[in-house]
């Protein structure tokens, strides 16, 4: 079968597209035929040698995927050989044409649900959702600014944020990527290319600052951000897009009694699982209601994933990426 192939840590145009062997069914596991590989951020980093883990060589990338079941392991229940599933990979390998993953890693998914949609539900929307809803604590009348609105996981936060009762301001690079967020249900919008980020901020709320701000960019929005705090507000640090990761004065958080959160959603699957399936059980039928759904920029062959990860790092994403084996 074909696979991307990472050989070395190196730039991402070092990806390989390979015959590979098949992968191997064990015991109290299942065989995916990938229909839809999601593109994500700590995919790029992987394969650079750049994210916290480092996996052993060669390997695939990937951990996001939708697809049919080919084969059930022994002891595997509630999914058979053809139904159609969501999954996670925790050991990568979803760009390929099949992967094994524990059966515990698969759901089954509605038969009108686009596999591109399936595909990438869970990685950004379960992100935002985790921060939202178990570290922020957010409530419905809070405030809530959104770093990277128009990105994959940004366009869940403003999604995620109106559903649970915010007030949504976007902040983008660009007036089309502030056109995405307001149609994903943005209240507010911020260029902060032509605006200064933390007097639009200031005067958006009166003077008060925001109660919440989701933070996937870093760099100097994150410093921005640190001077427009409402007193018990909440700054979430989901990763740093920008390629600077900042330092925090701290003398802020003491005079202002705000709180920075780290969000690692991968470490919260592992360590709560049932608070995991739970959160999926709630995103599920908020897609089905039409409270959240899926921007896809582009749905992409898989030999293109190096183009895919490139376009994602340099931030010219709006939405998410697919990979189709």
């Amino acid at each position: 079968m074909k696979a991307i192939v990472c050989n070395e840590f190196a730039p991402i145009e070092k990806l390989s597209f390979a015959d590979v062997p098949e992968p191997e069914l064990n015991a109290g596991e299942v065989v995916v035929r990938v229909r839809a590989a999601g593109v994500n951020y700590p995919d790029a980093l992987i394969v650079q040698g750049l994210y916290q883990v480092k996996p052993a060589l060669p390997f695939t990338p990937g951990f996001e995927f939708s697809g049919d079941v080919e084969a059930v392991g022994e002891g595997v229940q509630g999914v058979e050989p053809g139904v159609r599933v969501m999954g996670m990979a925790p050991a990568y390998g979803a760009y390929a044409e099949k992967v094994a993953v524990p059966g515990v890693c698969v759901i089954p998914i509605p038969d009108a649900m686009p596999y591109s949609d399936a595909a990438n539900l869970a990685c950004a929307h379960g992100t935002a959702h985790h921060a939202l809803k178990q570290r922020a604590q957010l409530k419905a009348g809070e405030t809530l600014l959104v770093l990277g609105a128009a990105g994959g996981t940004g366009v869940a936060a403003v999604q995620i944020g109106k559903a649970m009762g915010a007030r949504v301001i976007a902040a983008c690079s660009s007036k089309e990527k502030l056109d995405i967020a307001a149609a994903n249900g943005a209240d507010v919008l911020i260029n902060y290319k032509d605006q200064d980020l933390r007097s639009a901020v200031k005067e958006i709320t009166g003077g008060k600052g925001v109660d919440v701000v989701y933070d996937p960019v870093g760099g100097d929005a994150f410093d921005a951000c640190t001077r427009t705090m409402a007193r018990n507000g909440r700054i979430l640090v989901i990763g740093f897009a920008s390629g600077k990761i900042p330092q925090l004065p701290v003398n802020l958080t003491l005079v202002k009694e705000y709180s920075v959160i780290g969000v690692f959603w991968g470490n919260f699957t592992q360590a709560e699982p049932q608070v995991y399936a739970d959160n999926l059980r709630e995103l599920f039928q908020w897609y089905q209601d039409g409270k959240v759904h899926l921007v896809t920029d582009a749905e992409l062959p898989l030999n293109e994933a190096p183009a895919a990860l490139t376009k994602l790092m340099q931030r010219d994403v709006k939405g998410k990426l697919v990979l189709l084996p």
